[in-house]
């Protein structure tokens, strides 16, 4: 738990900074908005080959592996002299965070009993939600302060700790032995019975994803005088609540619970920020969306887990990531489209349209899903 809060501080830490501190080094806008971007973009396509050494190598080497090549990508930024370089130290860096994450996500899951995956994996995407709210908050702060370098070392710091953490598991998650032939034994790009899960994620994620990267011009181009600054941090407080209050409701309760509670926050918060004037609706928009996004991102990540194979645990957690990073390269597209197409106000309006998508793909597939609890 410790190693994945600081890998995804980590990383998180230098989303914000990237876009400018590559422009301090000579790049143009149009490079430096391709450095920004490649991570996610690389991701996508590493994805599955994570997976699939995930289920096949000790998920304590590869957690350790993920680590260094996450550490040597934030050094590299520190060192670069230009913006070149500092694209090749991105696609290192973004690398050993795909690896790490499913690694992780995998590694979690063995360790606990089955019939605990819910609420491991619960508290597992609150220490990712926590550094996804805490580390911009801090690396804007800091970088304003003391430099784009000197900021980027407490990254490099937060990687190593990461290191370190892993180096104290015992179980070293080795793969799963087998009586019997494996179901497949060629390279695998999703875990089929996953995929279902992998489309609801990118659909939840499109709106979440949207909002980070929009939410700051959106609030100044509608001119509306809301502390912003403190939306993330207010979804991370209540997402923590949820979770310490639910953590054995999410191995006791059938996903189409989850799905329905989530899918009427969702339409909730979008519904909110586009209707968003003041501190209050503000609040209740992020409490929404802890609700409509923050949980249903756990419940995914936990059905995904159980709808797979033992042997095939890191394709399935792969699958899983690999619809977060279409919904987290997609959401941000999607909203600048919007912003050229739409009037401001109709921003979020728009983005309604993904609940009856949601519904169509839940309705589809709501058995599987429903089931996936009886997996334990």
């Amino acid at each position: 738990m410790m190693a994945s809060f600081f890998f995804m501080f980590s990383t998180m830490f230098i989303n914000p900074l990237i876009n400018g501190y590559a422009k301090e080094l000579g790049s143009t806008a149009v490079f430096a908005g391709l450095i920004v971007g490649i991570m996610s973009l690389a991701s996508m396509f590493l994805r599955p080959v994570a997976g699939n050494l995930t289920d096949h190598f000790s998920k304590y080497l590869l957690a350790t592996i993920g680590g260094v090549l996450i550490f040597l990508g934030i050094l590299g930024y520190i060192l670069t002299p230009n913006s070149e370089l500092l694209l090749v130290f991105r696609l290192l860096n973004g690398t050993g965070f795909v690896l790490a994450t499913v690694c992780m996500t995998t590694w979690l899951a063995l360790l606990v009993p089955r019939q605990h995956v819910g609420e491991a994996m619960g508290f597992y995407g609150l220490m990712n939600a926590l550094a996804m709210a805490v580390a911009p908050a801090v690396s804007i702060n800091l970088y304003r302060l003391i430099g784009y370098r000197k900021s980027i070392m407490l990254a490099a710091v937060a990687a190593l700790l990461m290191i370190i953490c892993v180096q104290f598991v015992g179980d070293h998650g080795k793969p799963v032995q087998l009586t019997r032939p494996r179901a497949h034994t060629t390279f695998q790009i999703i875990q089929p019975n996953v995929l279902p899960v992998a489309i609801l994620t990118t659909l939840f994620a499109i709106p979440y994803f949207t909002t980070q990267a929009d939410i700051v011009s959106y609030v100044e181009q509608r001119h509306v005088s809301v502390a912003i600054g403190s939306y993330f941090l207010i979804y991370a407080v209540i997402l923590l609540v949820i979770r310490i209050v639910f953590k054995s409701a999410f191995d006791t309760v059938r996903f189409g619970v989850w799905f329905w509670v989530s899918w009427v926050a969702t339409g909730l918060y979008v519904y909110l920020l586009a209707a968003m004037t003041n501190n209050w609706l503000m609040f209740l928009a992020a409490a929404g969306m802890a609700v409509g996004y923050g949980v249903i991102y756990s419940v995914l990540q936990a059905t995904a887990m159980l709808l797979a194979p033992m042997e095939e645990q890191g394709l399935a957690s792969a699958t899983f990531y690999l619809g977060l990073d279409i919904g987290m390269t997609l959401g941000p597209i999607i909203g600048g489209i919007i912003d050229t197409i739409f009037p401001i106000h109709d921003f979020y309006l728009v983005q309604l349209a993904l609940l009856p998508l949601m519904l169509v793909v839940y309705l589809i597939w709501h058995k599987r899903l429903n089931d996936a609890i009886d997996h334990h």
